[in-house]
């Protein structure tokens, strides 16, 4: 490996054929778009791109490669397709494009094109953390396959999880989580006798729970947040002698807990936090060693026999919590993610540390606390450069934090020796073995990772005596020829300047002060040019919709990704560093049902924001009919949870707390499926900490959706957020707006309503479009629920984690002849 900058073009054309290996990983300055060129290394037989800058379609041209067995081209920000060439690569073994902002589907073979079902030698399908989407295909894995890992989690794949998947008998690690997969998992896991880690959180699975029976192997499994069958805990909870994680946190479970789950013996932690168990929890008397915690938020346990457990017990919002004060029954802080500050631990080498963070996508524990798991790591990277006598005296490695997608990050830092030369080689060697030692050396505790270099290169050359000599012989003949060149190097430097504040979109922060600058990941820097052209010059035809903001545009991308771009207007242009803090903000946040940012512009007096585009506009234009769209109850009951999840995201999960201050039918965006997403966050506000529950700040928001504590106070809360959603739920039983004709439609109900009759007597406040349905299941308890959002006090309002939980309840409790007779979201009317 070695420090290139973006002419990477020309490096290509002097390489030699004869090249085998290829590796450029942590140079950032590797930026543009990756030539084509790069497809005449035709002898390559490892391609390591790791940790760059390149951006841009990755070239079909890596399709001439033939001979590649490792192709890593992940932690970059390539967007577009998946090239269908890249199927060629019939000796690929690696094939990681994580971290990127690929869109698209995943390409299979047909009668004109390769794809990436001829991969039958590949072992490692890294795709996660992109944006690509619809449905898995069929025919992607085969029973000829040797897949280890098949990593696809946090994106946007929808449809069913294959159930070609079984095919692939050697799998170790299946991701699926944090997608839009539907439908019931039909894969037989006894197929898979190697597998240590499932994840298939936070999707919207349905059907009865996956059976894991006999699945011995197994270690970690997390499926958290779906829409399965209720049921009671199934037998196979007990029956897996090498688990240590077991995270089934909303999954529908009711029922008693049965003691034998905790006598696992390498049993670490327990989460069945939101789900309906009860009774008595019995943790027994020779519960494993092992064993650091178990949740249970959110359930209905009513009595704890835990003698001798001494660990981490979380009983918050459980009836036992009402009478006794013995047991833990508050509920727990969010952590703070924010990364190790780097220090030099090596105070006896000449050279700083090598300092950075390993990414790991898949592991098998969850006691971080385990000092022992991290030895492993060390010991194996202090062998490789021993290996390679690399001038390495010690390595530390740390728990930093487990992040929203479910990386385990550990903090590295790398002690050069004392004696030994750091020079850039050593250096890059050194990197070069971060970046690519054997999954299977880590293996079963840790899976796939990559490493990322936080600190410039700490490189202090050593002096040279002939060096030194031959420098100062030519010297003072070089010394005429500065003074030339110098003035020439002034004149050019100046015009270099210019040119990159024409071109550079920071131009206008510090460029000496890297932290002023805004810190963002996987999202894109929009020049204005390229805005503008995608939209026809901001064409009037062009416009889907406009607010106080500004207007926002329709557009497709050079790659033909449809987005919104928001434009703002002149007026309402906001300062530099508040544009910057809200681009940051965006950036970092990642929900399913929370709007995703593309990208951003901010050059020649524009600042506009790039969303993804969501197809069918806004819950107040199908609510309104004027799309032609009727949704029925049920798919009203969904998009409510849907909206529920995104803002308890930003109020509980999201770091800093997000308080969205503009909660409206119109910020709420449905998808071609009607999934709800929540956008729009030019009125947003973060918490500044834990500690902080109210900001005192000047009223903002829209007439009707406002809270009138809020708006008496100016102190803004989450419970603002709850009001506001309150009313959004009133909209969708009316289908009225929240002021329509002087009358408020909170008020209106209040009034109406009489809990004493059938449907609370408010047949004729009900939208049109769902009163024909005489029974409504659970209209009742969903109107309750809203009018507990509006109560005037905030301290009175539920928080936004208590009103999805209501909302999953009243979804389960909507009876057969209900699901029978409204088995979509929706129905389209031809009037």
């Amino acid at each position: 490996m070695q420090r290139l900058t973006n002419n990477l073009h020309f490096n290509i054309q002097i390489l030699s054929v004869r090249s085998s290996s290829m590796d450029l990983s942590q140079n950032k300055g590797l930026t543009g778009t990756l030539t084509p060129s790069i497809g005449k290394l035709t002898k390559l037989v490892s391609l390591v791109l790791t940790g760059c800058s390149f951006s841009g379609l990755i070239p079909d041209t890596l399709g001439s490669l033939t001979q590649l067995v490792n192709l890593n081209l992940n932690s970059n920000s390539f967007n577009g397709p998946i090239p269908a060439s890249i199927g060629n690569l019939t000796k690929l073994v690696l094939l990681d494009l994580t971290d990127n902002q690929l869109n698209g589907t995943i390409p299979v073979s047909n009668e004109t094109s390769p794809g990436l079902d001829g991969l039958v030698n590949a072992l490692h399908f890294h795709f996660g953390r992109n944006q690509l989407t619809g449905p898995v295909p069929l025919s992607l894995f085969s029973s000829g396959m040797k897949l280890i890992h098949v990593l696809f989690d946090n994106n946007n794949f929808t449809g069913n999880i294959p159930s070609s998947l079984d095919q692939a008998q050697s799998l170790q690690v299946i991701r699926m989580d944090n997608n839009s997969f539907t439908g019931t998992v039909d894969l037989n896991f006894t197929n898979f006798p190697n597998i240590t880690t499932i994840h298939f959180s936070n999707n919207q699975l349905t059907g009865r729970m996956p059976d894991l029976t006999g699945v011995s192997s197994l270690r970690y499994v997390d499926m958290s947040n779906n829409s399965f069958e209720v049921s009671t805990i199934p037998p196979w909870f007990s029956s897996l002698p090498a688990l240590t994680s077991l995270i089934m946190e909303n999954t529908q479970l009711q029922g008693s807990i049965p003691v034998e789950l905790f006598s696992l013996p390498r049993l670490e932690s327990v989460v069945l936090k939101n789900n309906q168990l009860s009774g008595a929890l019995d943790i027994g008397p020779s519960y494993g060693s092992e064993l650091q915690l178990i949740d249970l938020q959110n359930n209905s346990i009513d009595s704890v026999e835990a003698t001798g457990y001494n660990k981490t017990l979380y009983l918050y919002n459980n009836p036992i919590c009402e009478n006794s004060e013995e047991y833990n029954c508050s509920a727990p802080q969010v952590p703070s993610s924010s990364p190790s500050t780097p220090t030099n631990s090596c105070e006896a080498s000449s050279s700083p540390p090598i300092i950075g963070t390993l990414y790991f996508r898949s592991f098998t524990f969850s006691n971080w606390k385990n000092a022992s798991y991290y030895s492993i790591v060390r010991d194996e990277f202090m062998n490789s450069f021993k290996k390679f006598n690399l001038p390495v005296d010690s390595m530390s490695v740390t728990f930093q934090v487990v992040s929203a997608n479910d990386y385990l990050e550990l903090h590295v830092e790398v002690c050069p020796s004392v004696n030994g030369l750091l020079d850039r080689t050593n250096f890059s060697l050194i990197i070069s073995q971060l970046n690519n030692i054997s999954f299977v050396t880590l293996g079963p505790i840790f899976g796939p990772f990559y490493y990322n270099n936080i600190n410039p290169n700490p490189v202090k050359n050593s002096p040279n005596v002939g060096i030194i000599i031959g420098a100062t012989v030519g010297g003072f003949i070089l010394l005429v020829l500065l003074v030339i060149a110098g003035m020439y190097a002034i004149h050019q430097r100046k015009k270099a300047v210019r040119a990159t504040r024409l071109n550079d979109p920071f131009a206008s922060w510090d460029v000496n002060d890297p932290t002023s600058r805004p810190q963002i990941n996987g999202v894109r820097c929009f020049p204005f040019e390229e805005l503008k052209k995608c939209t026809n010059n901001f064409s009037n035809t062009k416009i889907l919709g406009s607010g106080g903001y500004g207007q926002v545009y329709k557009g497709r991308l050079e790659t033909g990704l449809i987005v919104a771009i928001k434009r703002a207007m002149q007026g309402s242009l906001q300062g530099r560093n508040e544009f910057k803090s809200e681009v940051e903000l965006l950036s970092r946040v990642h929900h399913k049902n929370v709007v995703s940012l593309v990208g951003f512009c901010y050059e020649q007096g524009e600042q506009m924001l790039v969303y993804e585009f969501i197809q069918n506009g806004t819950l107040k234009d199908s609510l309104s009919g004027k799309l032609g769209i009727q949704l029925s109850w049920i798919g009203r009951l969904r998009i409510a949870l849907d909206s529920a999840r995104g803002l308890a995201y930003l109020h509980e999960l999201a770091n800093p707390t997000i308080i969205h201050r503009d909660i409206k039918s119109n910020n709420i965006l449905l998808d071609d499926s009607f999934n709800a997403k929540v956008a729009d966050f030019g009125l947003s506000k973060t918490l500044g900490g834990s500690e902080n529950n109210e900001i005192l700040t000047d009223v903002k928001g829209t007439p009707g959706y406002l809270d009138p504590e809020y708006f008496r106070t100016r102190q803004l809360t989450k419970k603002s957020d709850v009001y506001s959603f309150g009313v959004v739920m009133a909209e969708l039983i009316t289908g009225r707006s929240p002021i329509q004709r002087g009358s408020y439609i909170v008020s209106e109900l209040k009034m109406a309503m009489d809990r004493t009759k059938n449907l609370y007597n408010l047949h004729e406040m009900l939208d049109p479009a769902i009163s024909g349905n005489t029974t409504l299941s659970g209209l009742e308890n969903f109107v309750d629920l809203a009018m507990m959002c509006v109560e005037d006090l905030g301290a009175n309002r539920p928080t936004m984690s208590e009103v999805v939980k209501e909302i999953e309840n009243i979804l389960q409790l909507a009876d057969s002849d209900d699901l029978q007779s409204e088995p979509s979201v929706f129905s389209i009317s031809f009037n």
